[in-house]
């Protein structure tokens, strides 16, 4: 799982997503692993480093469970079965706040 962590990761950090964390929920979720935030600056960027993601974790030999990437949002999730990728406008990520809701989950130093 750490491989597909690190794959994923490195690959949003490649198209210069901002703000990367990695939130850890092990310990609290039997589906979940790991949340992956990211910040992007626009659509362009988005998509990007959507693409890179996608790109590099079928490259690597792993499947991708669904993206959900609609032109009319602002949050863009991979779903890679236990990892799940965030890909946020700037603006957006503090709306939703989701390092603020799982505060008391430990964070992940890539």
């Amino acid at each position: 799982m750490k491989d597909l962590l690190k794959i994923a990761f490195d690959a949003m950090d490649e198209k210069q997503a901002s703000e990367l964390t990695v939130i850890d929920f092990r310990e609290q979720s039997p589906y979940i692993d790991y949340f992956i935030i990211g910040t992007a600056r626009n659509a362009r960027m988005a998509r990007s480093i959507i693409d890179n993601v996608e790109e590099k974790v079928l490259e690597a030999g792993y499947s991708i469970k669904h993206i959900y990437a609609e032109s009319t949002t602002k949050w863009f999730l991979i779903d890679l079965g236990s990892i799940l990728c965030h890909v946020f406008y700037e603006g957006e990520r503090e709306l939703y706040n989701l390092e603020g809701l799982w505060k008391d989950l430990p964070t992940v130093e890539m």
